[in-house]
């Protein structure tokens, strides 16, 4: 992966986009708009994750975009803000922003810190024995929460795959039409939230 371009973006710039993003299918209403938003390093073992996979393909692609950056004076997990990339191949610049995590409070009283988007730089932390830096987000409206349910056992229940079998349980999702939960970063930033589309892009995973 060859980075030709990093413009960086303060943290006061990337909470103010935040407050922003709107849902995927309903662009009026702006899920973050009233939470409290900050940037803060939480070790791996205090959040929570929400699929019950990793790809190796994926985690080998944010390996390399951790030693790209590092030619740049970047560290992946203390980005103190957000990044625009220019990559080599892609046409269109990427925004890069930390692991996003939202706090959920669950039926049984439990308090998640849910990884919502960053799920393999988190992984990745964990494997690195690194505290990552995190946008941590909570006193999300409750009737919109992330839309899966924390893995019960946390970390140690989530597999390292080469590929996902057919029918695979990727993650439980909280409601029939989940999709209604997305949130759609994509309506503040750029290319955020696709991590397939970066796949087949050959840009920055999760």
């Amino acid at each position: 992966m060859k980075i030709s371009h990093v413009q960086t973006f303060s943290e006061e710039f990337l909470i103010e986009k935040l407050r922003g993003i709107t849902m995927l299918k309903a662009p009026d209403v702006t899920v973050y708009e009233k939470a409290f938003i900050s940037l803060e390093k939480i070790a791996v073992e205090c959040l929570s994750p929400p699929q019950n996979y990793i790809l190796r393909s994926e985690l080998k692609k944010v390996r390399e975009l951790k030693w790209a950056l590092e030619e740049h004076g970047v560290d992946l997990f203390e980005l103190n803000g957000f990044l625009r990339l220019t990559l080599d191949g892609l046409d269109d610049p990427v925004d890069l922003l930390p692991p996003v995590v939202e706090e959920s409070i669950e039926r049984d009283g439990s308090v998640h810190l849910i990884v919502n988007d960053g799920m393999h730089r988190v992984y990745m932390a964990y494997r690195e024995w690194v505290i990552p830096q995190v946008i941590s987000i909570r006193g999300i409206p409750k009737h919109l929460p992330y839309y899966a349910y924390p893995v019960p056992g946390g970390w140690a229940r989530v597999e390292e795959r080469d590929d996902l079998p057919p029918g695979y349980l990727k993650k439980w999702h909280r409601i029939e039409n989940y999709h209604a939960l997305y949130r759609n970063f994509n309506s503040q930033f750029i290319n955020v939230g696709g991590p397939r589309q970066f796949s087949e892009n050959k840009g920055p995973g999760t």
